[in-house]
């Protein structure tokens, strides 16, 4: 068993403290000369008295100035056997010893040794040397500690991580799905590696790079590539890791991070998740982080001031650049913004393809497939994908990831973990026929994305829920595609109007109508599909950062804010009474889906589709009703 040093220190020095006040309290130079010549038994002095008149006293031996006798007397009670006996004497008896002289007895003085101050003076001080000493070993122990109380002197340095030659385990073969990022970096690499390829036609070296993009779209993964490639020195840091509670501590840091890397160059600095300390300046209510803003300066005077820093490639990395101070983006500062934005169907392909290398799959699972029902995911989402395919795979005990597996956790990714199945009652058949409403108006409408499956089966705090993969990646968005969402998002509500009647509706459109009122409302501010006409009457961004927006005014008057409103609520009207007709029009249909989803509880999309055409004849999805 392995015992660490500071436990042995917990242990050792209340054993050290206890061990001096015994000996304090027992072991002194006059308590040792008695103990050699400590009698068994102890005499009254009245008792001694009498021994000495009685003539029975034979030797009296004086210890402690005269305070302590050791008497050798013979004791009438036992035979007249002579025993030593221990007298406490009277502080001032000066007959005693003529008592003593008269009687013939043996008297000895034994004076007091002159080395008792020395040893209280030792004993005194050895208490206050091992509490140093344990002290001293633990403030050596803990500066070996990042932020310990040795290296309380210390907060103004830089806290980055350095490498010399950055073993990150990562290579640009590791990285997919976003190849246009990875050119604009591997050509930094080059630059540092063969530098004279450039500059032999007057082009310098970026002096930073900004990596932009959602979370999860690899924007570590690529700077942890630039560190495993590059073969040059490499600082790491966090944005956050600069600003303390100190003021003056991140400027601090950031003057000591350059001054390293300066006598590091050629090097590279890579700050994660700078917009915590690169907000915009002067934008909170009072004047904003003196603390932040005192950071940011010195980083912006470091990049691009003065001295400049030849040699220091920055790489930085955020997910919300329109936060960032418009100095800090300026070229010179940060010369290239690179956008890592959500992998196509071929990205996510690659992506699969890197994550699946420690994967055992089973033959039948296509990665192509996977891959093109995944659309919007990212590459984190990817990994933690086929990493819930392989968890699923051995809770289930079998040897390769099989569709299954994967299918499951997709699910589970997008919408939660599957919940408890419900149980046959008029409750299941009504989210029964919800579900079969939206999948019923999505199949039906020409310009809505194709069912992928319909479920009963609970995940997260949806009791039901209804699939739908468009067939290609979808840049652009038409009027008739957002018209056929809308009413497809109605058809839940308008199958529950129309097979049980309004006063039976449920709660569970709540969050469709949350969803198709803001694509009315984006149709009618944002994108000109209305009777309004082509105008932009909402800004893009809605959120309200620090003080900047918070005196805003609004972008139009209140007799347009009415005809805004009036046009969303008959966007919205139209699509639910597209999805009404089609209810009614297909009754037949929709109530043999119901009967067989509560039977199986899942419906492919596929299956559904051919029994749709069975009922209906319409080999291909036709739009059935005019829109908007």
């Amino acid at each position: 068993m392995k015992i660490s040093w500071r436990t042995i220190l917990l242990w050792t020095i209340p054993l050290l403290v206890v061990g001096f006040f015994l000996w304090q309290g027992t072991f002194t130079p006059a308590s040792s000369m008695i103990g050699n010549n400590t009698a068994s038994t102890r005499m009254t002095y009245g008792r001694f008295l009498e021994y000495v008149e009685a003539g029975r006293v034979l030797s009296v031996d004086l210890y402690e100035g005269g305070r302590t006798a050791i008497v050798q007397a013979v004791d009438p009670l036992i035979e007249n056997q002579v025993q030593r006996l221990r007298v406490d004497l009277p502080s001032n008896s000066p007959e005693l010893i003529s008592k003593l002289t008269e009687r013939g007895v043996s008297l000895d003085v034994h004076p007091i040794r002159n080395d008792g101050a020395l040893w209280g003076f030792l004993g005194n001080l050895l208490f206050p040397i091992l509490l140093i000493a344990a002290l001293f070993f633990l403030f050596r122990r803990s500066s070996n500690i990042p932020g310990g109380p040795g290296q309380a002197m210390s907060f103004g340095k830089s806290r980055a991580r350095f490498q010399m030659e950055a073993k990150t385990g990562i290579m640009f073969d590791d990285v997919a799905g976003i190849d246009e990022a990875k050119e604009e970096l591997q050509e930094i690499v080059t630059f540092l590696k063969q530098p004279e390829k450039f500059t032999a036609v007057g082009a310098r070296i970026p002096k930073g790079v900004l990596l932009v993009g959602p979370p999860g779209t690899g924007k570590t993964l690529l700077a942890k590539a630039i560190a495993g490639e590059a073969g040059v020195p490499f600082f790491s840091i966090s944005g956050s890791e600069f600003v303390e509670m100190f003021v003056g501590v991140g400027a601090s840091r950031v003057r000591d991070l350059f001054k390293k890397a300066k006598e590091n160059a050629p090097c590279l600095i890579f700050i994660d998740e700078i917009d915590a300390v690169g907000r915009q300046r002067g934008a909170g209510i009072g004047g904003g982080n003196d603390e932040r803003e005192q950071t940011l300066n010195q980083l912006l005077t470091e990049m691009d001031g003065f001295e400049g820093n030849t040699g220091i490639i920055i790489i930085a990395a955020t997910n919300r650049p329109d936060v960032l101070d418009s100095a800090l983006m300026r070229p010179g500062r940060f010369d290239r913004q690179v956008i890592v934005d959500a992998p196509d169907v071929k990205g996510r392909l690659a992506i699969l393809e890197v994550h699946a290398r420690n994967k055992k799959l089973a033959p039948e699972v296509v990665l192509d497939a996977i891959a093109r029902r995944t659309p919007g995911f990212s590459g984190a989402d990817l990994a933690n994908l086929l990493n819930e395919a392989a968890i699923l795979t051995a809770r289930r005990r079998k040897e390769a990831i099989t569709m299954l597996e994967i299918d499951d956790a997709i699910d589970r990714v997008i919408a939660g973990m599957e919940g408890t199945p419900l149980v046959d009652s008029k409750s299941k058949r009504l989210i029964a026929y919800h579900e079969v409403g939206h999948a019923i108006v999505g199949t039906l409408l020409k310009d809505h994305d194709p069912v992928q499956k319909v479920t009963l089966i609970p995940r997260g705090q949806a009791q039901g829920l209804t699939w739908f993969t468009p067939n290609e990646e979808q840049g652009l968005i038409t009027k008739a595609q957002i018209m056929a969402r809308i009413a497809g998002a109605m058809g839940g509500r308008a199958a529950e109007e129309e097979i049980f009647g309004y006063d039976e509706v449920t709660t569970g459109a709540g969050g469709d109508l949350q969803q198709v009122t803001e694509m009315a409302r984006q149709m009618v501010t944002r994108f000109g599909m209305s009777d309004l006409g082509p105008l932009s009457l909402e800004s893009q961004n809605g959120e309200v950062f620090l003080g900047a927006g918070l005196m805003t005014r609004a972008e139009y008057s209140e007799k347009v804010a009415t005809r805004i409103d009036d046009q969303v609520r008959a966007i919205i009207e139209h699509g639910h009474q597209m999805a009404r007709q089609i209810i009614r029009d297909n009754r037949e249909v929709i109530d043999r889906m119901v009967d067989l989803l509560i039977e199986k509880e899942t419906i492919d999309g596929k299956e559904f589709r051919q029994i749709v055409c069975e009922y209906t004849n319409v080999p291909e999805k036709e739009q059935l009703l005019p829109l908007l």
